[in-house]
C-alpha cells in the first residue's frame, strides 16, 4: 500500500482475532491515513466533500486503509448491500469527566444518562452512544443486528481510570437489539452480556437489550405528585391491593400495561383501595420467579409492552386517586449467563467468596454492597423508578436476607464482619444511603421494608440510628393471626394471645399488615382455604378476620383474589377465578372489602393513630373463654370507634363493653350483615349507652355480637 503503513504482526493478529484492547489506537483517522476494519466487506471507500477514495485491502482480511483528507464517511460494499455511514472511530470521547467521577464514587443517581445506550446527535450525525462499566475486562465490543453480531466489528474505547467503555455508532437508532461482547483479563470471551443499564429489553425468552427511544411522555399527574406526601403519611389511610400483573390479566386481555390501566384501575377504585402494589416490574428471565429474580433493574418487563405503557398505567392510577407501589429487589440477582454474573470475568457485582456472594435459598448471587459502584447502580435503579415512572413507593424485598451475614446459613457457611458479628455492615450502610437519597431526591415518595426479624429501628430516622424506611411489613402479626384463624373456634381460647400479642410491639415500628402473595403459594392454599368449619363458617371467619385486620393499628395489604375469596392457591400461569364473584358468599367478601376500605378512609379514628400508641386502647383483651376482642381506635377531633370481634359461631346477647362516651353508638360495620353473606344478626343500627360501669368506664353498651363477626361502632354523642 503506497501511503498506509502496515500494522505490525501482533496488532494485526489481535485485530483479526477480536482481542485488540485499544481500537482507537489503530482504527479511524491517524496522520492523514484512515483505517477501517469491516470483516466480510468487499470494498470500502472514503467519501469526502472533494473526492471519493478507495481504501486498500491490507492485512488482516477485513482491514482497509488509505490516505484521506478532511471529514469523511465510509461507503461499504457488502455481498448483498451498500452501506454509507460515518466512521465510529472518527469520534472522540463523549462521556464527561464529571460523569466518570460520579460513577466511580457511586453517586451518579441518573446513571442511565451516562451508561447504557442513548440515541443522540454528534456533530450533525445521528447515532447511538453505548457505555458500560467493565473495569476488569481486557476488551469490550458492542454487537447487534447492525453489525451482524460480529464481535470484531465495534470494539469500544476504555476511559482509563474509570473502568467505563464507550463507543458512538453512527446511523443506528431506537429499537436496535444489542449486547456486549466482553473479553476477560485472561483472554476468555465471555457469553454475550445484556446491558445492565438498559431501559428497554426484549421480551423473554429473548435476552437482548434494546436501544430506547427518547421519551416525549407528557404526565398529567402534577396535582397528585404535589399531594402524595400527605397521602402516604403515617396518619393517612393506606390500604393496598397487591397484584402480579400478567396473571391478573390472564383470561381478560392480552397482557399489556394499557390493558392493566383499563381493567385494574377501575377495579381498585371500586374496592376502595388507596394503593396498588405491583410485584417486581423490572425485566426478569424466569417468569416463575414472579419478578423477584430481575436482571434489568432499569427496564420494565417487555412482557407488558413498551416502557411508556407503564407510565400511562401510573398516570391513570394517579388520575383515579390511586397510588402505585412497586416491589424492588436489591438483595440478589440470578446467575443467567447473559446477566450480571461475573460480568467482566470477575465477581464485579457480586462477592467472589460464595459465603458472602451466593444465596443458598434461591440459588442467586448477592450484590457486593460494599462497592461504591454497585451501591450507586442499585440506588440509581431505585431513583429511576421513582423519577422516570412517578412510582409513589418502593417495597424493598428480602431486607432480612441483606441485614445478616449468616442469613439461612450454617455456622461454617458465613464470614463475620470486621467486628466479628453477624450484621452485614455494608448492607446496613447501603440501605441507609438508599433511603437518604430517596428522601432527598424524590419528594413524597416512600420506602417499605419486607423485614421478617426483630431488627431494631427499621422505620426509625437515619439520624437516630435507624434504617430510614417509612413502613415495615408486620410479618409476625400475619403469622400469628393466620395461625389463630386456622384453629377450630372451640380451640381458639387456647391461642388467644396470638391475636393480642401484636399489640405488644405494634408501635415499635410503623407497620403495614400484609396478607401477601407469599401466603397463597407453595402449598399454603388460599386464605379462605385456611378458614375452619362448614362453608358458611369459612366465609364468616374470613370476613371477621378482615374486620379485625382493618380495625387493628397498621396499614393494610391483601393480594389479588382476596376480594372474592379465591378458593384455589394462586398460580402465576393461571387466571383468577373471577366467576366466583357471582356466588353470594364469594361476592359478599368483595362488598365487605369495599365498604370497610371506605370506612377506613372516612373514619379518622381508624387510620390517624396507626403508628402511635395513643390511637389504640384495649377494652376487652382477655376474654379467652368467649374468644371476644374489643378495642377502641381514637383520634383527636374525631369520634372514637369501637371494634368488637366474636371469633366463635355462638351469637352473644347482652355482651357488655365499657365505652368512654355516653349516648348513642352507631353500628357502622357488621361483617355478619346479609349483604355480605352473613346471618343478619346485629344491633339494629345503633346502641345507647347505659349508666353501668364496665372496663373502667362509667357507662357501657349491652351489645349483640353476631357469630364469627366483627362489628364497628362510632360514638354519635347524646
Amino acid at each position: 500500500m503506497s501511503d498506509a503503513t502496515p500494522l505490525d504482526r501482533a496488532t494485526a493478529d489481535a485485530l483479526a482475532a477480536g482481542t485488540l484492547a485499544d481500537p482507537f489506537a489503530v482504527l479511524g483517522p491517524h496522520g492523514g491515513i484512515v483505517r477501517a476494519f469491516l470483516p466480510g466487506a468487499r470494498s470500502v471507500e472514503a467519501v469526502t466533500a472533494a473526492e471519493t477514495v478507495t481504501l486498500d485491502a491490507i492485512d488482516p482480511p477485513g482491514l482497509f486503509a488509505g490516505p484521506v483528507a478532511g471529514p469523511y464517511r465510509l461507503r461499504v460494499r457488502w455481498p448483498d448491500s451498500v452501506q454509507e455511514t460515518e466512521d465510529p472511530y472518527a469520534f472522540g470521547p463523549l462521556l464527561g469527566d464529571l460523569d466518570l467521577h460520579l460513577i466511580a464514587e457511586g453517586r451518579h443517581f441518573r446513571l442511565t444518562d451516562a451508561l447504557g445506550s442513548h440515541p443522540l446527535e454528534v456533530g450533525g450525525t445521528a447515532g447511538v452512544r453505548f457505555a458500560v462499566w467493565a473495569p476488569n475486562a481486557a476488551r469490550v465490543a458492542v454487537v447487534g443486528d447492525f453489525n451482524a453480531w460480529d464481535t470484531r466489528r465495534h470494539p469500544m474505547r476504555l476511559r482509563h481510570g474509570s473502568g467505563v467503555w464507550e463507543l458512538f455508532v453512527p446511523r443506528i437508532g431506537e429499537g436496535e437489539r444489542y449486547k456486549y461482547a466482553i473479553t476477560a483479563a485472561d483472554g476468555q470471551l465471555l457469553p454475550l452480556k445484556a446491558d445492565p443499564l438498559a431501559t428497554r429489553s426484549e421480551a423473554p425468552p429473548a435476552t437482548a437489550s434494546l436501544v430506547p427511544d427518547p421519551s416525549d411522555f407528557t404526565w398529567s399527574d402534577a396535582s397528585w405528585m404535589a399531594s402524595r406526601t400527605a397521602r402516604q403519611a403515617p396518619d393517612a389511610p393506606i390500604s393496598v391491593y397487591e397484584v402480579h400483573a400478567t396473571s391478573w390479566l390472564e383470561g381478560l386481555e392480552d397482557p399489556s400495561w394499557d390493558a392493566l390501566a383499563r381493567r385494574l384501575v377501575p377495579h381498585v377504585v371500586e374496592l376502595g383501595f388507596t394503593h396498588v402494589e405491583l410485584l417486581p416490574v423490572a425485566e426478569h428471565p424466569f417468569g416463575g420467579s414472579w419478578g423477584y429474580q430481575p436482571l434489568a433493574l432499569f427496564a420494565p418487563t417487555a412482557r407488558l409492552g413498551h416502557p411508556d405503557g407503564l407510565k400511562r398505567f401510573v398516570d391513570a392510577c394517579h388520575a383515579a386517586g390511586v397510588g402505585v407501589i412497586v416491589d424492588w429487589v436489591p438483595a440478589h440477582f440470578p446467575s443467567d449467563a447473559h446477566g450480571l454474573a461475573r460480568f467482566d470475568g470477575t465477581a464485579l457485582y457480586e462477592h467472589e467468596d460464595p459465603r458472602q456472594g451466593f444465596h443458598q435459598d434461591w440459588n442467586t448471587l448477592i450484590y457486593n454492597f460494599g462497592r461504591n459502584e454497585v451501591q450507586g447502580f442499585l440506588i440509581a435503579s431505585a431513583v429511576h423508578w421513582l423519577e422516570q415512572f412517578h412510582v409513589d413507593a418502593l417495597r424493598v424485598d428480602a431486607v432480612a436476607s441483606m441485614l445478616y451475614r449468616d442469613y439461612s446459613r450454617r455456622a461454617d457457611e458465613w464470614v463475620p464482619n470486621i467486628h466479628g458479628g453477624r450484621e452485614n455492615l455494608e448492607a446496613i450502610g447501603f440501605l441507609r444511603h438508599f433511603n437518604a437519597v430517596v428522601a432527598e431526591r424524590c419528594p413524597g415518595a416512600i420506602t417499605i421494608a419486607e423485614e421478617s426479624t426483630a431488627w431494631p429501628g427499621v422505620t426509625r430516622p437515619i439520624a437516630e440510628g435507624g434504617l430510614g424506611f417509612a413502613y415495615k411489613w408486620n410479618m409476625g402479626w400475619m403469622h400469628d393471626t393466620l395461625h389463630y384463624m386456622a384453629h377450630d373456634p372451640i380451640h381458639r381460647r387456647h391461642h388467644h394471645d396470638e391475636m393480642t400479642f401484636g399489640l405488644v410491639y405494634a408501635f415499635s415500628e410503623r407497620f403495614l399488615l400484609p396478607l401477601s402473595h407469599d401466603e397463597v403459594v407453595h402449598g399454603k392454599g388460599s386464605l379462605i382455604g385456611r378458614m375452619p368449619g362448614d362453608r358458611w363458617q369459612r366465609f364468616a371467619n374470613l370476613r371477621a378476620y378482615f374486620g379485625f385486620m382493618w380495625a387493628h393499628p397498621g396499614k393494610k395489604l391483601v393480594f389479588m383474589g382476596a376480594e372474592f375469596a379465591q378458593e384455589r392457591e394462586w398460580n402465576h400461569e393461571g387466571s383468577l377465578d373471577r366467576h366466583l364473584r357471582d356466588d353470594p358468599l364469594h361476592g359478599g367478601v368483595g362488598r365487605l372489602l369495599g365498604d370497610i376500605n371506605r370506612l377506613y378512609r372516612d373514619q379518622p379514628a381508624l387510620h390517624r393513630g396507626d403508628a402511635v400508641a395513643e390511637g389504640f386502647r384495649w377494652v376487652v383483651g382477655d376474654d379467652r373463654e368467649n374468644s371476644v376482642f374489643a378495642f377502641l381506635r381514637v383520634a383527636a377531633d374525631a369520634p372514637p370507634l369501637l371494634a368488637v370481634c366474636n371469633m366463635t359461631p355462638i351469637p352473644r346477647h347482652g355482651y357488655r363493653v365499657g365505652v368512654p362516651l355516653a349516648g348513642s353508638w352507631r353500628e357502622v360495620l357488621n361483617s355478619d350483615a346479609e349483604v355480605y353473606g352473613g346471618s343478619g344478626v346485629g344491633n339494629q343500627g345503633a346502641v345507647r349507652s347505659e349508666a353501668v360501669p364496665a372496663h373502667g368506664e362509667a357507662q357501657s353498651l349491652a351489645l349483640t355480637l353476631p357469630p364469627l363477626a366483627a362489628v364497628y361502632f362510632v360514638s354519635e354523642g347524646n
